[in-house]
């Protein structure tokens, strides 16, 4: 008789302890999420290891002024777009297919233009007049 009821004591204990540990795993807080990422460039590479994208800050150089670039590359290495930003001024590219094939959209200090090319390397500038 004294079994029957150990074994039912035993089952019990076991039954509080199993819902103890699930309910306390439920209320575990969620991982912290960083709330900014820093750092002084970022890429993304692809499952070969290939740079497909990336946002780096370029300093000055020759006469160019300081510069943030991020670029949109194919997995054959070109980078089909660019945007960028520098002190006096932004732009953007956008390539197609073939090299030269492109659009560039600049505004430097005061002035801004639009640049056609195509394959054949024929361009078209546009200029506010």
């Amino acid at each position: 008789m004294k079994t029957p009821r150990f074994m039912i004591g035993l089952t019990v204990l076991n039954l509080f302890i199993l819902f103890a540990s699930l309910f306390r795993a439920n209320s575990a807080p969620p991982p912290e999420i960083p709330p900014i990422l820093r750092a002084r460039g970022l890429e993304i590479v692809d499952d070969h290891d290939r740079v497909r994208a990336m946002i780096k800050v370029f300093p000055t150089t020759n006469g160019y002024p300081e510069t943030v670039l991020f670029r949109l590359i194919t997995s054959q290495g070109r980078p089909n777009v660019k945007i960028a930003t520098t002190e006096d001024g932004s732009g953007a590219s956008f390539g197609g297919d073939a090299d030269p094939t492109d659009i560039q959209i600049m505004a430097r200090g005061t002035n801004t233009s639009i640049k056609l090319v195509n394959q054949n390397g024929q361009q078209q500038l546009i200029n506010p007049k």
